[in-house]
């Protein structure tokens, strides 16, 4: 018996210690959102506090009309306060609390406070809220026929290419799988594909797919996406029909390092492109003073040219040149050792008489 009383207070302590979970969070870890007050007018604040959210998670806090926490917002963020919106981030335990200005959406009541996940995997939560003064109409009901909704997660297909390396547009193809809900068929439905940049709206862009699905059947749908050239960073790819947001992918785009190497290149050539011609420009334009004095004068080489080409290896002068740089000769019979009228002397006697004119003189062969 004391031993259960003694678990009882354990158990009081402990409760009054931790208190209740704060945000009103499911024990399941499901994502919950507890309003400080049920209705507010506008200018007033209300306190906005929530738990079971993912850790260091953004949120966006919206009051959004025309919905019921048991259906959502069924207009997206379209028919919500967008500009009197506020952003917060869980703690370490997946918790928050802030506070929310009230503000008229700009679609009648009934009306909630939507609290979703910016980037991340996507959650959300609603609670219902009163705007004082504000219109209650009742919700518009569904159109009858045919219903799509997503049956399988959204992915993303596909590669990027070599001129995507150089800013081309990165090109994905959004696919997934859909169920028609409805009780007719619906016939080349009409989707809206959105790519946001971080926390930035979406741009939505029409794209129709050609088919048909019958009621309780399913089919896959593959819708192109494209981004601008040039795009890096984070991105969002959204899908909406019938003005709600089925699915979110999210797309991480690598930087264009082509571009970033162009322009490297562009700033090493270009300017020794440059350096280049104006030295030619500098070349052409300046005055010519250093050709006399690579040039010698020919002048003074003019006597010298003869015996250089004599004794240039593999050149044969002229018969003229050769016999005017040859020394003279005498000729074999002219030489003082071959004259018999002089033989055996070197000289002219002294004083010996000149030869008579009736002495014959002795003459050369003919």
């Amino acid at each position: 018996m004391r031993g259960r009383v003694r678990i009882a207070v354990l158990a009081a302590v402990l409760t009054l210690l931790l208190g209740p979970v704060p945000g009103g969070a499911a024990a399941d870890g499901t994502p919950a959102v507890k309003l400080s007050a049920a209705q507010a007018g506008t200018g007033d604040s209300l306190t906005v506090t929530g738990g079971g959210w993912r850790p260091r998670a953004l949120l966006m806090i919206l009051v959004c009309g025309q919905a019921v926490p048991s259906t959502g917002v069924r207009g997206g963020t379209n028919s919500c306060a967008n500009a009197d919106g506020r952003a917060v981030t869980t703690d370490a335990e997946g918790r928050f609390r802030r506070e929310l200005p009230v503000a008229e959406p700009p679609v009648p009541c009934p009306c909630v406070v939507h609290v979703a996940t910016v980037t991340g995997e996507k959650a959300e939560a609603n609670a219902a809220f009163q705007v004082a003064g504000q219109a209650v109409e009742p919700l518009p009901a569904e159109p009858a026929g045919g219903r799509l909704s997503v049956l399988t997660d959204t992915a993303l297909s596909g590669s990027s290419g070599l001129l995507t390396w150089f800013g081309a547009p990165p090109e994905r193809t959004l696919v997934f799988t859909v169920g028609n809900a409805g009780t007719a068929s619906v016939r080349d439905p009409v989707f809206q594909v959105g790519t946001s940049y971080g926390v930035f709206a979406p741009e939505w862009t029409e794209q129709r797919w050609r088919g048909t699905i019958r009621p309780g059947s399913r089919a896959r749908v593959e819708l192109p996406v494209e981004l601008a050239p040039g795009a890096r960073g984070d991105y969002t790819v959204s899908l909406k029909y019938g003005g709600k947001v089925l699915a979110e992918q999210p797309w991480g785009v690598g930087r264009p390092w082509g571009v970033t190497l162009f322009w490297v290149l562009a700033g090493v050539v270009v300017p020794a492109a440059l350096f280049r011609v104006g030295m030619a420009v500098v070349d052409r334009v300046r005055p010519r003073r250093t050709a006399r004095r690579r040039f010698p004068r020919l002048s003074g080489l003019a006597p010298r040219l003869p015996d250089v080409a004599l004794r240039l290896p593999g050149l044969r002068p002229r018969e003229q040149a050769r016999h005017a740089a040859s020394p003279a000769t005498t000729l074999p019979w002219f030489t003082p050792d071959n004259d018999p009228g002089t033989a055996g002397r070197l000289c002219a006697p002294h004083g010996a008489d000149p030869p008579s004119p009736t002495t014959p003189t002795r003459k050369g062969p003919p």
